[in-house]
This record gives C-alpha cells, structure tokens and sequence, in this order.
C-alpha cells in the first residue's frame, strides 16, 4: 500500500485543517488506519484511529473533541478534520494503515505515508 498524505500548511492558533490520505495499488477498505505526528526533538505519538468498518473512531486525549478522524471507501481516502488548531499540535503529520482491523501503537502500522508539516501559529 502507497499511502499520500496532504493538506497541511501554516495557520493561526483557533483555525482548521483537513488532512488527507489517499492510497494507490490497494483498497483501505481492508485496513485499519491512523494519524500520527512527530513534533521537532520528540517521539512520534499517536492522534488518531479508525477501525477498518469505519464503525470506531479512538483519538488521543490531547486533540480529543477538537480533530475528527473518518474515511470515504469510494474515494479510497481517510482524512483527519483539525479544528481548534493549538501551537502544541505543530507537528509532521503521518497516515498509517494497519493489517488489524483497529489499532492503536506505532508498531502495529504496516504502512506509512511521507508525512505532511502542519504549522499553527499564536
């Protein structure tokens, strides 16, 4: 699986973006998928999941309530709505699909995108 993640950029403190993650050669229909980022000088942690059904959603508590992960089986796509942008949410962002069906840890992610900078002003 190829994965492309897009949609990052500059914006202020209290703005939205929308990720995206497409993906080539194969159906995301038949992986679980994630977002992560990796802030400069710190470990890539985890923001958000969606189970392969698209049934379950699970999020980390830092952007809970503000980001909305989902996925569009026809467009062969998952985004990721940022809403309430903070600067603490700088990071390179990364799309991941997994084999299992719902996942949560960086190890369980077979796939990884190239990653998108998103950079949020105060």
């Amino acid at each position: 699986v190829q994965l492309q993640a897009s949609g990052g950029g500059l914006v202020q403190a209290g703005g939205s973006l929308r990720l995206s993650c497409a993906a080539s050669r194969r159906t995301l229909s038949a992986y679980g998928m994630g977002w992560f980022r990796q802030a400069p000088g710190k470990e890539r942690e985890f923001v958000a999941a969606i189970s392969r059904s698209g049934g379950s959603t699970g999020y980390a508590g830092s952007v809970k309530g503000r980001f909305t992960i989902s996925r569009d089986s026809a467009k062969n796509t998952v985004y990721l709505q940022m809403n309430s942008l903070r600067p603490e949410d700088t990071a390179v962002y990364y799309c991941a699909a997994s084999s299992r069906p719902y996942a949560f840890e960086a190890f369980e992610y077979d796939y990884w995108g190239q990653g998108t900078q998103v950079t949020v002003s105060s």
